[in-house]
């Protein structure tokens, strides 16, 4: 068990970027309210640092370790109950896919089967068009609003540039783009309180960037390629693209930039030593195995400005 838990800063976070948000002071603090009203006094000493981030995608979910996070994204389908965890500074994010869907999702077969317009092999999931009429709507009552009903504040935006597979022309690129913006201020117009991580969506941030309240990107430093199930090294042009991207997002929108790497299960020194090149370039690092099915490396104990977590 962890003796000695980081101190919260997730809640000062959240206020820091509420503004950029576009939320009222009355607002941002329901917003904090799920948060954990004990954090208020650390956050208050720490100011709005960096939160730590982990993503788990299996099942059960580990709850003492990952709440040694700020943030934690889970899969809503595991069973997790997020309205019945204690009161405390770990702000639990569901997982929703925007770009694609796969047939075991609940709201797969209420989908006109006009709207699936690709495949991605690699995941064995359909491409969903977002110029489709209707979308926007559906994906909030469908996807976000049950999620919401289970407790769930704060939502992963997870395949926001999927539509490029389907996409060929800049006109079709276009319409696509002016889709996903839709559906995310569909979201914000019906919970405006509600918190959403992107994964990427470079290209509709200019739109949407006072919506979000943090962006992620997949494989700094290291990858994971899932069609042949391998850990791979990123190439310097690649690294080097993302850091420009992240480098827009941190100084033009002032929002987080959070990198998730992969090293193979048990690998703790490849973890390690890809999370702090992470914080050295000044992002939030998660690293894990591929499918996310461990509690990986992230901000404790790792980059500089936060605590060793110790155990006995």
């Amino acid at each position: 068990m962890f003796m000695v838990r980081t101190l919260c800063r997730f809640a000062a976070w959240v206020a820091c970027f509420g503004t950029a948000a576009g939320l009222t002071p009355a607002a941002q603090a329901q917003t904090l309210a799920p948060v954990g009203a004990g954090c208020s006094a650390a956050n208050a000493a720490n100011g709005a640092a960096l939160p730590s981030v982990a993503f788990f995608y299996g099942e059960p979910v580990p709850v003492e370790p990952l709440s040694r996070f700020d943030a934690v994204v889970v899969e809503p389908d595991s069973g997790f109950d997020p309205a019945a965890q204690p009161a405390g500074c770990t702000a639990w994010f569901a997982y929703v896919s925007v770009g694609e869907v796969t047939p075991q999702r609940a709201y797969y077969a209420a989908m006109p089967k006009a709207w699936l317009a690709g495949h991605n092999a690699a995941w064995a999931s359909n491409v969903v068009d977002q110029d489709a009429p209707g979308w926007p709507a559906f994906y909030v009552k469908q996807v976000i609003a049950p999620l919401w009903r289970k407790g769930y504040r704060g939502f992963f935006l997870d395949t926001l540039d999927s539509y490029q597979l389907i996409a060929k022309t800049d006109e079709a690129r276009r319409r696509q783009q002016a889709g996903l913006v839709a559906v995310i201020r569909a979201i914000k117009a019906r919970y405006p309180r509600a918190l959403l991580m992107f994964n990427r969506g470079f290209e509709i941030l200019p739109q949407v960037h006072n919506l979000a309240y943090a962006v992620a990107f997949e494989s700094l430093y290291s990858g994971w390629d899932q069609a042949k199930q391998r850990y791979t090294q990123v190439p310097p042009a690649d690294r080097d693209w993302l850091l420009v991207q992240a480098k827009v997002i941190r100084e033009q929108y002032r929002l987080p930039v959070i990198s998730i790497d992969y090293c193979a299960p048990g690998d703790e020194q490849c973890a390690r030593d890809t999370a702090q090149k992470i914080c050295k370039d000044g992002l939030v690092p998660y690293v894990t195995d591929g499918a996310l099915q461990t509690v990986g490396v992230g901000r404790v104990g790792i980059c500089e400005d936060t605590p060793a977590a110790t155990q006995p």
